[in-house]
């Protein structure tokens, strides 16, 4: 787990701007504390921050160059069966180290573009390769590790945080009317390859861009499991998905223990981070565990201890609790907001964030449960989902996920900012409709987990970890088990009110209190029901000259939502006000105009 930063230009005459480098890499020092590297060749400039998680010596240092292969390479995140990958190609070539960076660089020289076909991992990747003149682009299969490019005056530069190319200098830092669309419609979302900004992108899940002089880039997206059922599984009973669910899911949880350092757990106390701890437990680990908690507000309870403390204590695990009072809030949501990529309204991002400032005091890795939700069927609105006809996907969805219809939207946007048309609404329409998802649930799943996910609960983890110098790794998204469960019957992941055949594992592994408690979502009262220094904190920026003058929101509307602060709740529990403050204060925080 690392920050990477690169420029590339375009052209054979003109060498990368090396200074703009070294200042988008050293803005991602959180991301990897532990060193720094930069490598320049032509028209390729490449730098890194290294956490170190496997080979701690100098020689898993990146950037990486082999001159005899004519490859450089500069990496983020972790390759789970390099192992593996090393004894395939031993063969063949000469290590020199025991990292799983060398691992890219020969298993792209044997196999060209298609190497990444054979890493099973989370990575952001940039090779380039000198002996064909082109630089690789690469993006994991979900999304779980970031990768924003940006055109700055001819030339491409790319890097695992959108503050790092703003601090590398030329970027247009112009709102965009289409992921402004989007960041209202989907309470903060902004799908690959949109962000706030005009001249920022996110490569996409799952895709390898290949960059040539002279030419357009070049993308291809190598990885779409199909969601429908396949003919191998004909057979299978109820019992014979749970067996392989949850071996597919050991073998997850299994793989993210790879490290040369200590792999702890996020344990909320839910289904998901409990089965990561039994499972752990059953490959003889006893991890340390970490669970926080908040001060209850106005009925709302702060904290999953009950559960959480039920775990650690079956499984014996070396267990961290952390209780927040409402009087540091306040000061972790500024901290919380300038160490977002973009700006995540999710009122649990400050709690990610401040869970992970404990976890960075004892471990470098955690596991953690995100994904299983959107893998398993397990919100509220995928029950409406799988009741309805195939052709009825789109409607289910924006009823239960869209905060504000495109209609909605004219009272809130000045005129300017209004995209000509329901341009989020057309998006869910499209990906719901593709072919390749059989029901209407199976539809709902694969638009949640390779959509929306990565640009949300994805997004709020990697970010809030690597602030801290923290790797999160995440079992529900392994690449095997999401094929998996994507042609499993969707009745069985629906079923008990979702996540069924979860609930059935877990019964054979958990205290049955864990499994059989209402569903829980992460809670902090008092980023839900603003008030005292929170509020004046939001109240603040929305109502400040900068906010005024940005001339995005109409202020009657905006004086609306300051009067009556907790008048207003998204489809997903959220604040509105809450929202919208997050996007004006992470502007601000960025020096956005």
């Amino acid at each position: 787990m690392c920050g990477i930063a690169g420029e590339v230009v375009t052209n054979d005459v003109d060498r990368p701007d090396v200074a703009a480098v070294e200042r988008m890499t050293r803005s991602m020092w959180s991301r990897g504390p532990d060193g720094t590297g930069h490598w320049s060749e032509g028209r390729v400039a490449l730098g890194h921050r290294r956490l170190s998680i496997i080979d701690l010596s100098d020689a898993g240092a990146q950037p990486m160059v082999d001159d005899e292969l004519g490859l450089a390479v500069a990496f983020n995140g972790c390759i789970y069966n390099h192992a593996e990958l090393r004894r395939e190609l031993s063969g063949r070539y000469r290590f020199r180290s025991t990292s799983d960076t060398e691992v890219i660089l020969k298993a792209y020289h044997h196999w060209g573009e298609r190497f990444v076909e054979h890493l099973v991992g989370m990575f952001a990747i940039a090779v380039v390769d000198r002996r064909h003149d082109q630089v690789v682009l690469v993006r994991d299969r979900l999304g779980i590790k970031p990768l924003y490019v940006a055109d700055v005056r001819g030339r491409t530069r790319f890097a695992s945080t959108l503050p790092a190319l703003l601090a590398g200098g030329g970027v247009d830092t112009e709102l965009d009317p289409v992921g402004l669309h989007h960041y209202l419609t989907w309470h903060s979302i902004v799908p690959a390859p949109r962000t706030v900004l005009r001249g920022v992108r996110k490569l996409p899940p799952a895709t390898i861009r290949v960059l040539r002089p002279g030419q357009a880039p070049r993308d291809h997206v190598y990885w779409q499991p199909s969601y429908t059922r396949r003919p191998e599984h004909a057979d299978w009973t109820a019992q014979d998905w749970r067996q392989a669910v949850r071996e597919a899911l050991q073998v997850a949880v299994r793989r993210r223990t790879v490290a040369d350092v200590e792999v702890g757990v996020l344990l909320s106390g839910g289904l998901d981070s409990s089965l990561l701890v039994a499972l752990l437990a059953e490959e003889g680990q006893r991890p340390s565990s970490f669970s926080i908690g908040f001060t209850d507000r106005d009925g709302v309870d702060g904290d999953e201890f009950a559960y959480s403390d039920a775990v650690a204590q079956k499984f014996g695990t070396d267990h961290h609790q952390l209780r927040i009072d409402d009087e540091e809030i306040a000061g972790a949501v500024e901290h919380t907001v300038g160490s977002m990529s973009e700006p995540m309204g999710s009122h649990d991002v400050t709690a990610f964030h401040l869970v992970c400032r404990e976890v960075s005091r004892h471990v470098k890795v955690v596991q953690c449960g995100q994904g299983a939700d959107e893998v398993f069927a397990g919100y509220r609105y995928h029950q409406p989902a799988a009741a309805a006809a195939r052709d009825q996907a789109a409607g289910v969805f924006r009823e239960a996920f869209h905060d504000l219809g495109h209609d909605e939207l004219a009272p809130v946007l000045e005129p300017d900012w209004l995209a000509g048309h329901d341009v989020s609404g057309e998006l869910i329409s499209r990906h719901l409709g593709a072919p390749g998802a059989q029901t209407a649930l199976d539809a709902v799943l694969r638009t949640d987990t390779h959509l929306l996910m990565p640009d949300d609960p994805v997004k709020r983890v990697d970010n809030m970890a690597m602030a801290w110098g923290v790797e999160a790794r995440v079992p529900f998204l392994d690449q095997d088990l999401v094929e998996l469960v994507a042609a499993c019957p969707p009745e069985l992941k629906s079923g008990q009110d979702g996540k069924g055949i979860l609930k059935d594992i877990g019964r054979d592994l958990l205290p049955v209190e864990v499994v059989d408690r209402p569903k829980g979502y992460f809670p902090v009262p008092a980023l839900t029901q603003l008030d005292g220094e929170v509020l004046d904190l939001v109240r603040s920026a929305m109502s400040s000259p900068a906010a005024r003058g940005r001339g995005v929101l109409r202020p009657g509307y905006v004086d609306a939502l300051l009067a009556d602060p907790n008048g207003r709740a998204t489809k997903a529990g959220g604040n509105e006000l809450w929202h919208l403050g997050v996007l004006e204060l992470w502007l601000q925080q960025h020096g956005i105009g």
